[in-house]
C-alpha cells in the first residue's frame, strides 16, 4: 500500500489531499516537527537524502517532490482524473499553474522566509526584491481566479492541489496579508469547501487552524 510520510504543516498535505480526492487507499504516517526548530524530525530526514517533506513510500520505491509523486499517484491511480488532456483548451494553462506553484510562488516564499529571518533592514535591496517578486507572484494567481473559479479554468486540478500549501499553510512561516488579493480569498474558499480538502487537513493536521482568508 502507498504510505505517505507526512510532517506536519508542509508540502506533504498535498499528497494526503490527493489521495482524499481520489478516494484512492493510503496508509498515513504523521512525523512531528521539533518544538524548537521546526525542522524535521531526525527518522522523517532519514527517509530520503533532501531530508524535506513530502516523502512517500510504495513497495521498495521511496520518493520525494511534490511535483513527482503527484505525477507518479496520477499515472498509477488517477484514470484521467484531475487533469486535462493536450486537446483541452485550457491545457497549457493547466501546466503553467501546476509548474508555477512550486516553481515560482513556493520557492518566492521560501527565500522570502530565509530573508527575513536574517533581520535585514526594510530597505535592503535583495529583500525588497524578493518581497516584490512574491508580491508580483501573487498578484498574478489574483488575476488568474478573478475570472477562473480554478486555476485551470473550470474545473479542479492537480495544479490548485500543488498550490494551496503556498497560500494556505506557508503562511505560518511566512506570513501575508492576503486582503491585497480578495480573488484569492474567494479562490480558497471554494477549495475549503471541498469535501477532500477538509478531510485530509483533518487527518493531516488535526485541529490546526485553516489559513484561508
Amino acid at each position: 500500500m502507498l504510505t505517505v510520510h507526512h510532517l506536519g504543516k508542509s508540502q506533504s498535505e498535498r499528497i494526503v489531499w490527493l489521495c482524499e480526492e481520489l478516494e484512492l487507499p493510503y496508509e498515513l504516517k504523521h512525523y512531528a516537527r521539533d518544538s524548537i526548530t521546526m525542522l524535521a524530525p531526525p527518522d522523517y530526514k532519514a527517509l530520503h537524502p533532501i531530508g524535506a517533506a513530502p516523502v512517500i513510500t510504495d513497495g521498495d520505491l521511496v520518493l520525494a517532490e511534490s511535483g513527482a509523486i503527484v505525477d507518479y499517484i496520477m499515472a498509477k491511480h488517477g484514470n484521467g482524473r484531475l487533469l486535462l488532456r493536450a486537446d483541452d483548451p485550457d491545457f497549457a494553462q493547466f501546466l503553467y499553474w501546476f509548474h508555477f506553484a512550486n516553481g515560482t510562488l513556493q520557492a518566492g516564499m521560501g527565500r522570502l522566509m530565509l530573508l527575513n529571518r536574517l533581520k535585514l533592514a526594510e530597505d535592503n535591496p535583495m529583500l525588497a526584491a524578493t518581497k516584490a517578486r512574491v508580491d508580483r507572484a501573487l498578484d498574478l494567481v489574483d488575476a488568474r481566479v478573478r475570472y477562473a473559479d480554478y486555476l485551470a479554468g473550470s474545473t479542479f486540478t492537480t495544479a490548485d492541489i500543488m498550490i494551496v500549501f503556498s497560500l494556505t499553510t506557508m503562511r505560518y512561516f511566512q506570513p501575508y496579508d492576503l486582503a491585497r488579493c480578495p480573488n484569492v480569498v474567494k479562490y480558497l474558499a471554494r477549495i475549503g469547501a471541498r469535501p477532500a480538502y477538509r478531510r485530509a487537513m483533518e487527518k493531516g493536521d488535526p485541529g490546526m487552524a485553516l489559513l484561508l482568508s
